[in-house]
């Protein structure tokens, strides 16, 4: 088969397979964006000091943000971009299964016509990396323009953005072309499971049973790689060596991403375990439909919720972060309060907590986004079941009630869990606020004390280091709790929009 036959295969179908091609192109286009913009921000260049007396000496002053400014504080702002990728590329694959059921019939027919299973399987690995490659390029567009756009010095001659410094090439091209790559290969990486006939397509194994604990196993370890990090640097401290560069960012990487994976795979055994309790407990029709359907596939919810979960996590250490920053400002207050200086810690630090929340916000919008895409995608594929059920005297809100015991029965637990990890995380990575509180005193004489020779033998130590655990963020984990709980209900009433429809009789006659 030529390569601009299976292009052409790939971008065929209905309107369904035109608005999946471009829901995943979009999502391909925003998740290399923000690619892009991270590493334009890790390419900002430090100066070296001009003065090795003032440590702001080789602070990038053409900057207007203290996020770009400081060297130190890049690396975060890059971070945090690359975490919002996450419920970008979460909602890239639901989109990739909007419309699925059509897809196995077009790819069945193509095996009826004489196509191999190699070639079919090409097929639909193709479609996700040409409309990846095409949002990833559209992003690269939108990237080169933005850089002529924003690249508007304010009054003092400072940036707003990093519009000054390109990526190395090799960067540029690793994010443009290493989504589609990856996409392609995850494609076909999943079709393994998947055999593609002339008579339909069916799975060769699905994953049967009832869920494992092993979530809880996978936070513990993720928790404890983060609360690791300043007793092993202390140790290396005391020890007098170095510690490795790769050390830190290692025990980050590994102990979050551990962590996020424990959540999302918990969501399984929260559907799991709330279908046993409503089967056992439960008297209604709706809440007996999604005890079933729990207990069915119980992975379902994991991968609904995988990237709002992923969010929260994020939001959860946000607000711990902060809780930190907060009460290290009520330390310092108290420190100059006791020598007589009415100032607190640098407010600049607290204000960029408000950026970091505004990046949760869109994140969880993002991941919004897609949980919608996936519940319209299990509306319409089960849409015979559904009908078949409204056909035998099932009102459709009764079916309706059951879709939503189905999302929130895990939801609300995994909410909860995802905020919880997310804030034991940053409480544990800075630990308690440390608040000297000691005094040296000299008892000899004038001429004693002032020497250095002998003033050490005369001082005596005043109070002792107070130490204290920031506040529990309760109000802040609790609106961000709400809203999410909120945005679910809002994204399954609109995926129950489709209901009627998918209820109708025309659709018992759908294969």
């Amino acid at each position: 088969m030529k390569p601009a036959t299976l292009v052409r295969l790939a971008l065929a179908g209905t309107r369904t397979d035109s608005a999946r091609v471009i829901l995943t192109a979009l999502s391909a286009a925003l998740a290399v964006l923000t690619g892009l913009a991270a590493a334009t921000v890790l390419a900002i260049p430090t100066p070296p000091f001009s003065d090795p007396e003032n440590f702001l000496s080789n602070h990038s002053e053409q900057y207007a943000s203290g996020l770009l400014r400081e060297p130190g504080l890049r690396p975060g702002v890059a971070f945090a971009l690359l975490l919002l990728t996450v419920p970008v590329l979460a909602l890239a694959g639901q989109c990739a299964r909007l419309g699925a059921p059509a897809r196995d019939r077009r790819l069945a027919a193509l095996r009826l016509a004489g196509a191999t299973p190699g070639q079919v399987t090409l097929v639909a690995a193709l479609e996700t990396g040409v409309a990846s490659l095409l949002g990833a390029l559209v992003a690269l567009g939108a990237y080169l323009a933005g850089r002529e756009v924003f690249d508007r010095p304010d009054q003092r001659g400072q940036l707003a953005l990093p519009t000054d410094v390109l990526p190395h090439p090799g960067v540029l091209a690793a994010v443009v072309l290493g989504l589609p790559l990856v996409a392609t290969v995850a494609t076909v990486l999943l079709l393994r499971a998947v055999v593609t006939g002339p008579l339909g397509v069916t799975r060769r194994a699905t994953r049967s049973g009832a869920p494992r604990p092993w979530a809880g196993l996978l936070i513990g370890v993720g928790l404890l790689a983060f609360a690791s990090i300043r007793p092993v640097l202390e140790v290396y401290a005391r020890t007098g060596v170095e510690a490795p560069t790769w050390l830190v960012p290692t025990l980050l990487m590994t102990g979050g991403l551990l962590a996020m994976t424990g959540v999302v795979t918990g969501a399984g055994w929260f559907s799991y375990t709330a279908g046993r309790l409503l089967r056992r407990y439960s008297r209604g029709p709706a809440a007996l439909l999604a005890a079933g359907r729990l207990t069915a596939d119980p992975w379902a919810g994991s991968r609904t919720l995988a990237a709002l979960l992923a969010a929260l996590v994020f939001g959860g250490g946000a607000a711990g972060l902060r809780a930190y920053f907060v009460a290290d400002d009520a330390r310092l207050r108290e420190e100059n309060r006791l020598v007589g200086v009415d100032a607190g810690a640098d407010p600049f630090y607290l204000a960029s907590m408000d950026l970091v929340d505004l990046a949760v916000q869109v994140a969880v919008a993002i991941a919004a986004a897609g949980m919608l895409v996936a519940l319209v995608e299990g509306v319409v594929g089960r849409r015979r079941a559904y009908a078949s059920l409204a056909a035998t005297g099932v009102p459709r809100a009764t079916l309706s009630r059951s879709i939503l015991w189905q999302v929130l029965a895990p939801a609300v637990p995994a909410v909860l869990l995802a905020l919880t990890v997310g804030f034991f995380l940053a409480r544990g990575l800075f630990g308690d606020v440390t608040r000297d509180n000691r005094v040296y005193v000299c008892d000899a004489g004038t001429q004693l004390c002032s020497d250095p020779a002998t003033r050490e033998r005369y001082t005596r130590t005043v109070g002792e280091l107070v130490r204290s655990a920031p506040d529990v963020p309760v109000e802040q984990l609790g609106w961000l709790a709400a809203g999410t709980l909120v945005a679910v209900l809002a994204v399954t009433g609109l995926g129950l929009l489709l209901l009627r429809t998918s209820t109708a009789p025309e659709e018992l006659r759908t294969p």
